[in-house]
């Protein structure tokens, strides 16, 4: 059916709805980028395309799209569709631990459960309100944004590796009004910011190992390889991590890092360090914590697995 028979057919917002989710659904689309079916993929389109968020779209599910509301969704789920694009690739924009966040093919799609983390203050993790925070492999600078809004007093550090990374970083921290508060920062792993310490050190490091890589669906073929893609077991950039990690936490400082489907090599690497894997009530895992004196301690065992 062409896009004129479909425009005297389906009206309404609902309409389209259910005509999206079926069409989705048919083509057996992957979803994993900030939706977690059909349903909510659908609602991400409609709502670029009507400038209403979730809530206000169900209140007005009944009301009419126009003739240009209509074609620019339908051009939208195509591409969905066709060229298997994340819809935040789409609408240039994905939320991430309640706020709004501009994205594009520069940076992954915002999508860890650290959210989580950072909605609940990290509590009970940390022994007082963290001063200093290092979002380490910031990206489109997320983590980084939405722990200053959580912890408004603390100064906030944003590395990333990638400049064009950095750059929609520096979008995004402008357009939440944050310069005084976050600054971004060009660096390979640590390396921009000797002798700094922090309270607290958040990271979602790529951490894909060769086989996953292998097998991800399309979708992820959007998303720059360097955010993904970490040598053999996923964790070249998580070695360097745990080794240098002491050097920039306070006395009492955490580690927070996000290794995914990598935890499994991680616990057969360090099988007697006492890693944290956190847990979430809204889904994800593959995260652990560990603090200062747990770095240190188990110093030696990560030094001997050291190799990238």
């Amino acid at each position: 059916m062409n896009f004129n028979e479909l425009a005297a057919e389906l009206h309404t917002i609902r309409d389209w709805q259910r005509y999206a989710v079926t069409e989705m659904n048919q083509a057996e689309i992957y979803f994993g980028h900030g939706a977690a079916d059909a349903w909510q993929e659908a609602n991400l389109l409609l709502a670029a395309v009507t400038a209403l968020d979730f809530h206000e779209l169900a209140e007005v599910s009944e009301c009419r799209l126009t003739s240009f509301e209509k074609q620019r969704f339908w051009q939208l789920l195509q591409k969905r569709i066709d060229q298997r694009v994340p819809a935040s690739y789409l609408t240039q924009q994905a939320w991430f631990a309640g706020l709004p966040f501009y994205v594009d093919e520069r940076v992954l799609v915002p999508r860890s459960p650290i959210a989580e983390l950072i909605e609940q203050y990290f509590e009970p993790w940390l022994a007082h309100s963290p001063q200093r925070i290092l979002d380490l492999c910031t990206g489109s600078g997320c983590i980084a944004i939405a722990c200053a809004y959580a912890f408004p007093d603390s100064e906030v550090d944003a590395l990333d590796i990638s400049p064009e990374a950095l750059a929609v970083c520096e979008r995004n921290i402008e357009q939440h009004g944050l310069a005084h508060q976050v600054t971004p920062i060009a660096s390979d792993g640590f390396d921009a910011i000797p002798g700094q310490v922090y309270d607290l050190i958040v990271t979602n490091p790529p951490y894909v190992d060769a086989e996953d890589m292998a097998d991800l669906p399309a979708e992820y073929q959007h998303e720059p390889e360097l955010g993904l893609a970490c040598g053999p077991d996923g964790l070249d950039l998580v070695r360097r991590i745990l080794r240098q990690a002491p050097e920039h936490l306070t006395a009492d400082g955490v580690l927070i890092c996000e290794v995914g489907n990598s935890q499994v090599h991680m616990q057969a690497l360090w099988p007697n360090v006492p890693f944290t894997w956190l847990e979430f009530n809204r889904g994800g895992a593959g995260v652990f914590l560990l603090t200062r004196a747990q770095l240190v301690e188990y110093a030696s065992a990560f030094q001997a697995q050291g190799a990238e």
